[in-house]
């Protein structure tokens, strides 16, 4: 049997006061036991119901995680930690792609609806992300794998208002998102394209800090159903990229 995951004590400690309280049901089972049986089956990729016996019958950590998917709280979660410590004076974008297994097609609404579209890698999701100095991800967006990466780039970059750098590669390479940045007062950190009549001038010295962003999805994505997407819902899928992300954080 693989090793089981628990969460740490200074884990717990970043958690614990973020749970809801005082809800009108009956009395919870140990969310410490349960969240870390949540965090197993996506760091393992099995199936919900064949989680370990040890974190509790397996309804009950799939019924919870999917109960608060739909409440948006692990996104908050993450929001809150990032608020508390994410470091925003120069921010990273970019996105990756995430292979649709057969299972995650047939939600409801479809699979646009659910973040699933066509590319060269046939039918993913893409997750976008800002990641902060240390290349901590602070902010997602969730897309079908055929949405470019500079159509979400403003409403994701609304996230980080105070970064006086945004670095990202040549996808993001667009007048209107360089006018946009230093119209807020931010320095774009971005290569020309190739096919630019005018060179772009930029920082190659800071540019190299943008590695930072491919090593954070490096790192969610031993998550194995980060790396392949097994979920119906958008918001259930991009609920686990966020606990991936908070177990790192």
């Amino acid at each position: 049997m693989s090793k089981l995951f628990w969460l740490s004590d200074d884990q717990w400690a970043a958690v614990e006061p973020h749970l809801p309280r005082n809800q009108a049901a009956a009395r919870r089972v140990d969310d410490r036991r349960v969240i870390s049986g949540i965090i197993h089956v996506l760091k393992i990729g099995c199936r919900w119901q064949d989680c370990p016996a040890e974190y509790g019958p397996s309804t009950t950590v799939y019924n919870r995680f999917n109960r608060w998917s739909h409440k948006r709280f692990w996104l908050k979660l993450l929001e809150a930690l990032a608020d508390a410590g994410a470091v925003t004076r120069s921010t990273s974008i970019d996105s990756t792609y995430v292979k649709a297994q057969r299972s995650a097609f047939g939600g409801k609404g479809g699979g646009r609806t659910q973040g699933i579209g066509p590319s060269r890698g046939g039918q993913t999701t893409k997750v976008h992300a800002l990641t902060d100095v240390v290349g901590r991800p602070f902010a997602l967006i969730l897309t079908p794998g055929n949405v470019s990466d500079i159509t979400v780039a403003p409403t994701l970059l609304a996230r980080a208002p105070d970064a006086r750098y945004v670095l990202a590669d040549k996808g993001y390479d667009a007048d209107g998102l360089r006018r946009s940045l230093r119209q807020t007062g931010a320095v774009p950190v971005i290569p020309g394209r190739a096919n630019r009549k005018r060179a772009v001038i930029y920082d190659k010295a800071r540019y190299k800090e943008r590695h930072r962003v491919e090593n954070a999805f490096c790192r969610i994505k031993d998550y194995r159903r980060v790396a392949t997407r097994y979920d119906k819902l958008a918001a259930n899928f991009l609920s686990g990229v966020a606990l991936a992300i908070l177990v790192a954080f």
